[in-house]
């Protein structure tokens, strides 16, 4: 389980099962679906794991092991550990002690397991009765082998400086810092670079790099919903729209009263959607691709992928808006080729470790974060269907005072008409709710503000027009409005409570080259 779950969610958990029960229940759970290849994949690509640079690979006991950090844990811990572990980003586990007691129990921990498994035996008995079972033997005197007790990644980060050194981390380590301090101590122990400024873009396109791309790419659709709701709030219909419905905008007011309104509502919380995505393609591209995050990559990737085939939503609403379409296919090049790139080596620098209590914190909002971004999908999954088969909610049609046979019957292209708004406003949402998740999921560290100022950018420009939209028109009705003020609920808190951990100031020293 990831940190954003296991420290907000561990005094309840030890309450509810007791601490030793449920700190075996977490280890078996993630050794259960670590020892599977798929979920070992999806255990490491969901927690934003990565491989680790080439330096940190070394040996222990004459093993090569591809990142010189791992754990040590005793014998009845073994069997679990070497699966739940590499997944995590250990790259080497040690049992230890053992005697020949315990050497049945690691001959079977050894079977099928994915990473080096050494062993510190406690006489040569235990040895001689591991010796084909096992890939080597430490000693408790050897100078390389470093054991750690303290969480403090920046220790173990410098630990790791010295040549040949491995840091194995005892068990206290991880009940203490959360599974995510393998990821952390690898990225605090990684060379890097200084970022990229402006002024290296140059001006030949051929040469622009994937983060001024994605740069473009957040501007374009930031551009894109000032523009869409500046048409909304001044002449509402276009001249397409117009010849669409057959129907200018004081037909559609004498059809409907409501109807010009409803129009607006769906159009604007749209156009505060895209700003919002925007907001996350800037941040992603300014603050994580630019500076070698190599999940800031994949988040804006994953958060396009969904993005833009929601533009053939049109062939299920039958009405193709040529400006909709003509910014798609504007900015979707320029998406690949903000893809497609070689992205930058690392280029962060990371601040210093902080309070543990305020990393606590943050924890907290980053799983209210996510669990935003997870809600977020969920609405706009349903809005997509809800816009491609009914169109409407039985709130929409109270608001208009109509039943939806009666609006077909005043125009058979209004029905479809709405539903192209309200189904792109859903894939929106959703392309917007993947970058949401995944970025709190992964980028949350401490010292990167930029990943705080994304996200209340996006939350700002998403949640605010709907709420002003609703009630300048008086929809107001407080069970559709619900999710609305729940999101900006968790968002605030979520927010607030981080704040003083990724927006902490980071150390004017230089990054580790």
């Amino acid at each position: 389980m990831p940190d954003w779950t296991y420290h907000p969610l561990r005094g309840a958990a030890a309450a509810v099962f007791g601490l030793r029960r449920s700190q075996r229940t977490a280890l078996r759970l993630l050794a259960s679906v670590g020892s599977r290849p798929a979920g070992a994949r999806l255990i490491a690509r969901g927690f934003g794991h990565r491989h680790p640079p080439e330096r940190l690979a070394g040996e222990i006991a004459g093993v090569p092991v591809t990142v010189r950090i791992g754990i040590s844990v005793p014998p009845s811990l073994a069997r679990e550990t070497v699966r739940a572990m590499p997944p995590l980003g250990a790259g080497v586990v040690e049992v230890a002690p053992v005697s020949a007691a315990d050497a049945q129990i690691v001959r079977e921990a050894a079977v099928g397991r994915s990473i080096p498994m050494v062993v510190r035996a406690c006489d040569p008995e235990a040895e001689a009765a591991l010796k084909l079972h096992v890939d080597g033997f430490t000693r408790s005197d050897d100078p390389h082998v470093v054991h750690v007790s303290d969480p403090s990644v920046s220790g173990a980060a410098a630990a790791l400086d010295e040549p040949g050194a491995v840091v194995l981390a005892r068990t206290e380590v991880l009940v203490a810092a959360g599974p995510g301090w393998f990821a952390r101590v690898t990225e605090a122990a990684t060379p890097t670079a200084p970022a990229p400024v402006l002024r290296d873009v140059g001006r030949d396109p051929r040469r622009w790099p994937a983060w001024w791309w994605a740069l473009i790419v957040g501007l374009g659709m930031t551009g894109a919903g000032l523009g869409a709701a500046a048409i909304t709030l001044g002449p509402v219909l276009l001249w397409y729209d117009r010849d669409y419905l057959g129907m200018t905008l004081d037909d559609l007011h004498a059809a409907n009263h409501h109807l010009v309104h409803f129009l607006q509502h769906d159009r604007i919380t749209m156009a505060g959607t895209m700003v919002a995505i925007g907001a996350l393609y800037t941040g992603l591209a300014m603050g994580g691709i630019r500076r070698g995050w190599p999940w800031a990559r994949e988040v804006y990737l994953l958060s396009g992928a969904l993005g833009f085939p929601a533009l053939f939503y049109f062939l299920a609403t039958g009405f193709v808006e040529p400006l909709h379409t003509a910014t798609a296919l504007v900015l979707f090049p320029m998406f690949l080729l903000g893809v497609r790139r070689s992205p930058h080596g690392p280029r962060w620098r990371l601040a210093p470790e902080g309070p543990e209590p305020e990393r606590r914190r943050a924890l907290v909002g980053q799983l209210l974060m996510i669990l935003t971004g997870a809600g977020l999908f969920i609405g706009g999954a349903v809005i997509s269907v809800v816009g491609l088969t009914d169109v409407f909610v039985p709130t929409d049609l109270t608001f208009l005072g109509v039943d939806a046979h009666t609006l077909d019957t005043l125009n058979p292209r209004l029905a479809p008409f709405l539903a192209h708004d309200r189904a792109g406003f859903g894939g929106a949402l959703m392309s917007a709710a993947v970058a949401i998740v995944l970025l709190s999921a992964w980028g949350w560290r401490r010292g990167e503000a930029w990943v705080f100022w994304t996200l209340a950018a996006a939350g700002a420009a998403g949640f605010l027009p709907a709420v002003v939209v609703h009630g300048s028109i008086h929809y107001t009705d407080l069970i559709h409005l619900a999710p609305v003020y729940f999101g900006i609920a968790l968002t605030a808190t979520g927010l607030l409570l981080a704040r003083p951990y990724l927006c902490a100031k980071v150390s004017a020293a230089s990054p580790k080259t």
